[in-house]
């Protein structure tokens, strides 16, 4: 898998990218801005981690917030009702299962409330900087794009990405897909006549060129 070349010259970190740095790799806080990212946009999910964690820092103190309290602070993420019942749940888990510590492989991982197959694999690679594919919405929309998979399903991407791409890209991969979904192939009006991939872009082919053949 070569290396993407974003037609768009807006290289922003992702909102996981940029809690990885500020957070130093923080494994509660990796796995607690990734809950708090489903269905939002990066810049609330930012909003809502700063609001959080100036509060709440360890799993023990979230385990124990007043639940008014976080729905105030994770307001910005959207679905904050929710959101908030599953942080403080995941947060009890860890510190009556788990001793207060992330756990650092999928297995352990899926056990605890509300983490899917791409949160698990989100915590591994932002956290603890392990080989795995997170499949999100971009992942699996670039990927069909492209034609690398043909799938219906994210957990099907994530197999067969799993088995064609490389081990070694890994942990770039879902980084590098998200920041080109956002800038160029977007889910409505990609960003095609800027795009260096085009060449070898199945969508491209057979959907994109054909019509602007017919006008």
């Amino acid at each position: 898998m070569r290396r993407m070349v974003y037609g768009s010259t807006d290289k922003r970190a992702t909102a996981l990218a940029q809690l990885q740095e500020a957070e130093e790799g923080n494994p509660f806080r990796i796995l607690i801005g990734t809950i708090l990212s489903h269905r939002t946009r990066d810049e609330n999910t930012t909003k809502a981690t700063e609001n959080l964690f100036s509060k709440f820092k360890t799993p023990s103190q979230l385990a124990n917030a007043d639940p008014s309290v976080v729905r105030r602070l994770i307001r910005p993420s959207g679905f904050y009702n929710m959101k908030t019942k599953n942080i403080i749940t995941a947060s009890k888990q860890l510190v009556s299962e788990f001793g207060g510590e992330v756990p650092d492989n999928e297995e352990d991982l899926l056990k605890l409330h509300s983490v899917g197959r791409k949160t698990a694999n989100c915590v591994l690679v932002y956290a603890f900087k392990k080989p795995a594919i997170p499949v999100d919405t971009h992942v699996h929309r670039i990927s069909n794009r492209l034609g690398l998979v043909r799938t219906k399903k994210p957990e099907e991407t994530e197999a067969e990405l799993v088995r064609t791409v490389p081990k070694r890209y890994w942990l770039e991969l879902n980084d590098l897909f998200v920041r080109f979904g956002q800038t160029t192939c977007k889910p409505i009006g990609p960003q095609c006549s800027s795009c260096s991939l085009t060449g070898s872009c199945e969508y491209y082919r057979t959907v994109v060129a054909p019509k602007q053949k017919a006008s």
